[in-house]
């Protein structure tokens, strides 16, 4: 009798591991194995870096205010011959729209940064939907090209944000490098800071409008490349088509 019991209880710890497999597997299937699964929940995640060993990187802007230094950067990426991928708030391109067309027009990437600049995390999935094609519109018609990329204002995301985010079209995007130029650190902190943090695959954070962003560039871009490093757009970096997502926000080729 006590044989069954034992034989009982491994019989239904072996049907309780096969359910917990398969509720995994139609969790991952029915996200396109976008999300990872972590304390007995499928989370959407955005791509915070690429998980690639070619040492292609990303420099990425946000543009939400002012232009007063986005020339200045324009000139060092061109210095270096460096395309990067810039993320436009509607209001920003609305109102800079000759920055939008300059922009694109030296061969980089525009993403949208939301409509507002608002905390999308508290909208509904309809208003998702709304912010992202009407910002999105705004860009396109300037430079006649689709969007793809979004990234959340203030990086605040939720799983419904990633999931309505993708289901639009979109591939969210955050990073796993912050200048924090927004802070006006010198030149020399954003360049340190960037430098100690880049890996293979790494997307770096900066902004149009930061005070030394421009100044620090020439010498960011010219040590990453004498250590290997090369840069690409975004929409380049990311895996198409199957990926899998790392808890840390590594997108991974499936």
């Amino acid at each position: 009798m006590k044989v069954c019991v034992i034989g009982g209880r491994r019989a239904a710890g072996a049907l309780c591991i096969a359910s917990l497999v398969l509720a995994l597997a139609l969790a991952l299937h029915f996200t396109g194995a976008y999300a990872v699964y972590t304390g007995g929940t499928v989370r959407e995640l955005p791509i915070y870096r690429v998980g690639r060993e070619d040492k292609a990187i990303s420099v990425t802007f946000d543009c939400a205010w002012g232009t007063e230094h986005t020339d200045a950067i324009l000139g060092a990426l061109a210095a270096e011959n460096v395309r990067a991928t810039f993320f436009m708030v509607q209001f920003w391109a609305e109102k800079y729209p000759d920055y939008v067309k300059k922009i694109d027009e030296a061969g980089h990437e525009i993403g949208t940064h939301s409509a507002t600049h608002a905390h999308m995390s508290e909208f509904s999935a309809e208003q998702i939907a709304e912010e992202l094609a009407s910002s999105s519109a705004a860009i396109s018609a300037v430079t006649g090209k689709k969007v793809e990329l979004f990234r959340p204002p203030f990086g605040d995301y939720d799983d419904l944000l990633v999931s309505a985010a993708r289901e639009a079209g979109y591939y969210t995007i955050q990073w796993d490098v912050d200048s924090l130029d927004w802070k006006d650190l010198s030149a020399s902190q954003i360049a340190q800071r960037i430098l100690t943090r880049v890996k293979s695959g790494s997307i770096i954070l900066c902004h149009n409008n930061g005070l030394h962003t421009a100044e620090a560039l020439p010498a960011v871009l010219s040590a990453l490349k004498t250590q290997g490093y090369t840069f690409v757009p975004v929409g380049e970096l990311i895996c198409r088509g199957n990926y899998t997502m790392g808890a840390d926000g590594t997108q991974n080729a499936a």
